[in-house]
């Protein structure tokens, strides 16, 4: 089942001097001068905000920022007009999304990787992770073959040569310790913690509850060479939007590389 929309304004567009939504939530993007993106809010959110206080002024750019608590509405949104562009996913779970829904999306330029990481309550070394444990991890077909993958790389089981990021369960060659898997709502992952003995979770839900990726994981995808990063999206043709190339090169500048450096400390990295 989705989960409701959770849609915030933030202070970003305030500052910035924008008019209020109205508050109705079927409304179609403005047509005007100010860009409306929706996000998650960590880390994109707060990437996005530091561009709208700090850099678009000097371009001429107007933000508006709108939070999604979850995966599928950004996308809907977009398709339905109420947002310009999104900025909350990578390219395997775009890929996953076009083909199961139809959507005529473009995909820009990768801005930062929030690498997946393994979690516990329970154990404090995946040597210590107990025959027969249960292991949660995301839902969706991207994301839980990015999982699977983590936990392969780890030593925790086995894949089919070649099967890359489509992996499901059904590509494991190799169980040693006959682990059972969960799959969960990614945003659900963080809650999970109390009833398995690992899980596999997203860099921006384990940064939102209070996780450091960077020191709290038992492992974390690397950033090199990685597929997994988050980039803006948006309707196919609107690549050209004088307004989507003033944001693409705000977000791909030295200072919001040294903003994801400096704030995220090797929780998020960027990808440019």
């Amino acid at each position: 089942m989705r989960r409701s929309l959770a849609a915030v304004v933030t202070s970003a567009a305030l500052l910035l001097g924008l008019a209020a939504c109205g508050g109705n939530d079927s409304e179609a993007a403005s047509s005007s001068d100010t860009l409306k993106v929706g996000v998650s809010p960590v880390p994109h959110g707060e990437i996005l905000k530091y561009v709208a206080d700090n850099l678009a002024a000097k371009e001429g750019l107007k933000l508006e920022i709108v939070e999604f608590n979850d995966y599928i509405q950004p996308n809907v949104a977009l398709q339905e007009k109420q947002l310009d562009a999104n900025y909350f996913q990578h390219i395997p779970y775009l890929e996953e999304e076009v083909a199961s829904k139809g959507y005529k999306f473009t995909a820009l330029k990768p801005v930062h990787i929030e690498p997946l990481g393994v979690y516990s309550k329970t154990v404090k070394s995946l040597n210590d992770v107990p025959a027969g444990g249960v292991v949660g991890i995301p839902n969706d077909p991207s994301n839980s073959g990015r999982a699977l993958n983590l936990l392969a790389a780890n030593g925790l089981l086995t894949l089919k040569d070649g099967v890359g990021v489509k992996a499901t369960e059904k590509d494991i060659t190799g169980n040693p310790k006959n682990l059972t898997f969960k799959a969960l709502e990614a945003a659900q992952l963080p809650r999970s913690l109390e009833d398995t003995a690992v899980s596999v979770i997203n860099g921006n839900y384990a940064i939102e509850t209070g996780l450091k990726p960077a020191t709290d994981s038992l492992a974390l995808e690397k950033g090199e060479n990685n597929p997994y990063a988050n980039l803006v999206v948006v309707r196919t043709g609107e690549e050209g939007d004088e307004r989507v190339v003033k944001l693409e090169k705000l977000l791909h500048s030295p200072e919001v590389k040294k903003f994801i450096e400096d704030k995220y400390q090797g929780s998020v990295l960027p990808a440019f």
